[in-house]
């Protein structure tokens, strides 16, 4: 029977933050050789990494030989998605990656030699933005013409919770205030630097039925 080929998706991040940081602020952290994980909508997060913030991501079903466009991209080290779960903080998902880049042509085509090429492009005023799905989540490709480097960075997520009333009352000060997200009839709240995660992290809710 034909069966038509499957899409790209995301199977793993590396960031640089410690396990007691990311229990702090509600995931469920399993500890193994290493320095312990989290697993987060079908995404396995590797934490402990050497960097700053997400530092690598990991993809299956991509032509990408260690890199793309200087993001490293090794190959991932889990053949199968983790199972979903919701953690204590009330986390069910990915919604969005986003990487910033200084060049967006150049890194939209180098997504698309990669097998990943975006779906949307939009101009945003100070340049574009670009989207595609990568399985259970989506990547966001924003044009940023003044970061330090030529190459993109990995900047930060976008994560799905149950209430983000019940995520505010658990957080606190190192929650923002709740305001309504661009997508319609969706709500989102950005993590505060004093939450102790390097990258920038916002929590929103689900898709509306």
């Amino acid at each position: 029977m034909w069966q038509a080929p499957r899409e790209p998706e995301l199977a793993e991040l590396a960031i640089a933050d410690a396990s007691e940081s990311w229990r702090a602020v509600g995931f469920e952290v399993h500890e193994d050789n290493e320095d312990g994980h989290v697993d987060l909508g079908g995404v396995r997060i590797r934490l402990g990494a050497k960097g700053q913030g997400i530092v690598s991501w990991s993809l299956r079903r991509v032509n990408a030989m260690g890199s793309i466009d200087g993001l490293p991209t090794p190959v991932p080290r889990v053949l199968n998605p983790p199972p979903f779960k919701t953690h204590p903080n009330g986390a069910t998902g990915l919604d969005h990656v986003v990487l910033m880049t200084p060049d967006f042509d150049r890194t939209a085509e180098a997504l698309k030699r990669a097998g990943l090429p975006l779906k949307r492009t939009q101009d945003i005023g100070r340049g574009k933005q670009g989207f595609r799905r990568v399985g259970p989540a989506i990547l966001e490709l924003v044009h940023n013409p003044k970061l330090a480097g030529d190459e993109p960075e990995f900047w930060g997520l976008v994560i799905v919770v149950i209430s983000l009333e019940q995520l505010a009352e658990q957080l606190g000060e190192n929650l923002s205030e709740i305001r309504s997200a661009v997508q319609p009839g969706r709500r989102i709240a950005t993590l505060r630097p004093s939450a102790g995660l390097s990258p920038a992290i916002a929590f929103m809710s689900p898709e509306p039925p």
